[in-house]
């Protein structure tokens, strides 16, 4: 790395303790800039990547809600507006126990450059709780949703920023924020949230969004070797919106999944995962894994060792960051992988990342195979503010046209800096050199 980034990244770390996530993606992006600035110095002066890696805005609250016993609880709120450089910032709302304000700046910061991959006019930023949805009454999370969005409405709008749903915000919980934004501004401003339930407001494909996109950027990425998705073996991660419209849509186009997870453990299914049983079992009985294997004799739970144990040509990590580190890389390469794809934000580890690269595994960074949900977000914005509304396969059409030009973008970017292949410089580099001349354009603020 060059000398000039290890001292900014010194200095991030120094004024940024405690927070090792935001440090991986400071580093990750800051690997792929040596080339860049032995070719563009001038991207070294004004303290230009020094202000990239500050937020312009950090938001910490408290959000008192009441249980249905009528106990009173205190979470912690989040929202970091990261960068509005290129339009309002823009990016999901995490609802966690293990969210803090590392993990927000990491995924604001991936944000930004996924935001700019994109083409679209948003910028970038990140928010969220560490309260648990998860076994919480309809009542209970209204009551969150409600509490959470009385401070959040002061700092967001449509043409300052946008929030969507990520990991615990789905439509449900969009929906109780925006009733109470809407109750509290007296106004009917649609284009504040994304994800929106479609009778009021929202985009058709938002939900399948990330997993379709993430697909699409697969196929791309086979298309470039002259192969397919087609008889492809897959493994993915995860059983939320992500994972379950990625195997649905690789396996249309007809790749086989055979085992998916979430946080008790995994399922195995030579026969293919059945993507209508999974969305029963999780969308609508929010069950646990588990009873897919009971309700399916052709399946398997496994609820210790790791999803990646199980062989596949092509494995799409969609849970978390940092679920795949390097000795489940060496596994899956023992196994005949050859491509990684990530759904999720930072679910490779860095030392993971590096035993891809040296076995010529192809890897899709994320914050370039998963920007299918936020441009889709960036889709929904256009239809709220012409009062339009778009049929599933038009708005379709559009999202596999964005993310092959996001790939056509990480390929072209490599091969100019002398990296064909290598999609994470590629990312990395057209992502931050489009954020880096708009900065410059607009002087120092």
């Amino acid at each position: 790395m060059d000398e000039r980034l290890n001292k900014i990244l010194d200095t991030v770390i120094h004024r940024s303790p405690g927070e090792p996530e935001f440090h991986q993606a400071v580093r990750s992006l800051f690997s792929s800039l040596t080339v860049v600035l032995s070719r563009h110095p001038e991207y070294a002066e004004n303290a230009l990547i020094e202000r990239m890696c500050e937020p312009e805005r950090q938001i910490i609250f408290r959000v008192p809600w009441i249980d249905g016993l009528g106990k009173v609880h205190v979470n912690r709120g989040y929202r970091v507006q990261y960068s509005s450089v290129l339009g309002p910032y823009k990016g999901g709302l995490r609802f966690h126990p293990s969210v803090n304000l590392g993990i927000v700046k990491f995924l604001g910061f991936e944000q930004v450059y996924k935001n700019a991959l994109t083409g679209m006019p948003i910028g970038g930023g990140k928010g969220g709780s560490d309260f648990d949805p998860k076994g919480k009454t309809d009542f209970e999370v209204m009551s969150f949703c409600q509490s959470y969005m009385t401070e959040l409405q002061r700092h967001i709008g449509e043409h300052t920023d946008v929030p969507a749903g990520d990991i615990g915000v789905g439509r449900r919980e969009i929906g109780y924020m925006f009733g109470q934004y809407k109750r509290l501004r007296n106004a009917h401003e649609s284009g504040v949230l994304t994800g929106k339930g479609t009778s009021w407001g929202g985009s058709l494909v938002r939900t399948e969004a990330t997993g379709y996109g993430l697909a699409y950027f697969v196929s791309n990425m086979l298309a470039a070797e002259d192969d397919s998705l087609d008889g492809q073996k897959v493994v993915v991660s995860g059983a939320g919106n992500v994972a379950i419209y990625a195997i649905e849509k690789v396996q249309e186009r007809g790749a086989r999944v055979v085992a998916c997870s979430d946080s008790s453990g995994y399922v195995v299914d030579e026969k293919g995962i059945d993507v209508e049983l999974l969305k029963d079992i999780k969308n609508r009985r929010r069950e646990r894994i588990r009873v897919y294997a009971d309700e399916r004799d052709s399946a398997t739970f496994v609820d210790n060792g790791s999803i990646w144990d199980v062989p596949c040509n092509i494995a799409l990590p969609c849970a978390t960051q940092n679920e795949l580190d390097d000795a489940a890389a060496h596994t899956l390469i023992k196994n005949g992988v050859r491509i990684v794809a990530e759904g999720a934000n930072m679910p490779v580890t860095a030392k993971g990342v590096a035993v891809f690269r040296e076995a010529n595994v192809r890897y899709g960074p994320g914050k370039a195979a998963n920007a299918g949900g936020v441009a889709t977000s960036a889709l929904e914005m256009q239809q709220n503010a012409s009062r339009d509304s778009w049929h599933f396969d038009y708005t379709d059409r559009r999202l596999e046209s964005i993310m092959t030009d996001i790939f056509g973008r990480c390929r072209d970017t490599a091969e100019e800096y002398g990296h064909p292949h290598n999609y994470l410089l590629g990312a990395n580099i057209a992502g931050f050199t489009k954020v880096a001349d708009s900065m410059c354009a607009l002087g120092v603020v």
